[in-house]
């Protein structure tokens, strides 16, 4: 059985964490977060509401800052800084809400597009090749969702609102592709479509980090799972080991019980 660690010195690194704590407000929310993954490597980081998932996404992303101690480092891509726009370019960020409220009122393949500029839509002032259009159309034709470049963001089901958002992270192709609970406010057609999708995003080489809280988004490319409680990382193994009856009744406590199908996961 491959283990997290051989998987990482099979690749470059993509992040190593030594002793991150962060703090939202006057509450520290990650204790001691010590983490390496590699670059092009599939990961779910588990957990319920509140542990902390997100915000570690928003470090990851240099939305939220550690705080300074001698012993605290981050390193992404190799690098111990980055600027924020050059960092983008490296990762495809998928967040659950629109980005900006202009993105409602921009046609599909103008939202994907945007998404090289890190805009809610195409402002006039911005200059856009025909490069960039022939990627986004690639991006859409990853995501299968070719259909909606004329379709207005705003006038789509909340499905067809993430496969828009999750090409638009695609266009720069990233080396990795970070997923904040991604089937939120999905019904049971579009979480499928939208996991069948991402299989094939992973399938083709991009890194996927998923944060979730559903058992069931964890796609079978997903080899290694990351349990935070509490703001600290719980448990760090393979998904064989770590996706338990045992394991998910301390994790969230309740008892549970667990079914596979097609390489998925269930529980109820």
């Amino acid at each position: 059985m491959t283990t997290p660690s051989q998987v990482f010195q099979s690749g470059s690194e993509f992040l190593h964490m030594r002793h991150v704590n962060v703090a939202r407000g006057e509450v520290i929310v990650l204790h001691d977060i010590n983490l390496r993954i590699a670059n092009g490597e599939h990961v779910a980081i588990l957990g319920p509401n509140g542990c902390g998932k997100s915000t570690l996404i928003k470090t990851i992303t240099c939305e939220c800052y550690p705080i300074v101690t001698p012993e605290t480092g981050i390193r992404l891509l190799g690098r111990d800084r980055w600027d924020v726009s050059q960092l983008r370019q490296h990762l495809g960020v998928v967040e659950a809400h629109l980005p900006g409220e202009r993105t409602g009122v921009t046609r599909g393949i103008d939202a994907v597009v945007a998404g090289f500029f890190s805009a809610s839509t195409l402002w006039p002032n911005l200059h856009v090749t025909p490069q960039m259009r022939a990627r986004a159309h690639a991006a859409l034709e990853r995501m299968q969702a070719t259909h909606l470049e004329e379709k207005l963001v705003g006038q789509m089901s909340a499905g067809e609102q993430r496969r828009i958002m999750i090409a638009r992270a695609l266009v720069q192709e990233p080396e990795m592709l970070l997923l904040d609970e991604p089937s939120n406010a999905l019904d049971l057609a579009a979480q499928r479509e939208l996991r069948e999708a991402l299989r094939l995003v992973a399938q083709q080489g991009t890194g996927i980090l998923m944060v979730t809280h559903h058992l069931a988004d964890i796609l079978p490319e997903i080899t290694r799972v990351i349990m935070m409680r509490a703001g600290r990382i719980f448990a760090d193994g393979t998904k064989n080991e770590l996706i338990t009856a045992e394991k998910l009744r301390e994790l969230f406590g309740v008892e549970v019980t667990l079914t596979r199908r097609d390489g998925y996961w269930h529980s109820w």
